[in-house]
């Protein structure tokens, strides 16, 4: 398999992670990944692309989201761009634990962090690395 690198550019409404829904959907089709990978791109993609349009961007149509990914034989790696002024990315409380058991917020990057095999914060939070093995 040889190394595939594209990316999406879309405005920073909630209707457009569908788009990234069927980008996953069509990328798990093409390359036949395993359900378990699937699930894992779907759920913390996703949850990314949310993040970035909703905390990042907050709902400013006027503001993109851009999501790069690359496809090699063993791994696929995302890259979620936001226009947003980011965030202190290690200052997130854990949602497991009991004080915080209630909070709707929080538990995104949380997911992200469970979900790819690696992940990493550039540019004050604004830009999110993803890598998930698909072996």
């Amino acid at each position: 398999m040889e190394l595939t690198v594209d990316k999406l550019v879309f405005n920073s409404e909630t209707k457009n992670i569908n788009l990234v829904e069927k980008l996953i959907d069509d990328l798990s089709n093409h390359y036949d990944l395993h359900n378990d990978i699937y699930g894992k791109l779907l759920l913390g993609v996703v949850e990314g692309v949310n993040n970035a349009i909703v905390h990042g961007n907050k709902l400013d149509k006027s503001k993109n989201v851009t999501v790069e990914y690359s496809i090699q034989e063993d791994k696929v790696e995302f890259i979620i761009i936001d226009e947003g002024s980011g965030f202190d990315y290690t200052n997130v409380p854990d949602p497991t634990k009991p004080e915080n058991l209630e909070k709707t917020h929080g538990r995104g990057i949380f997911l992200m962090h469970h979900l790819a095999d690696e992940i990493e914060f550039e540019n004050n939070g604004s830009t999110v690395k993803m890598q998930f093995n698909i072996v």
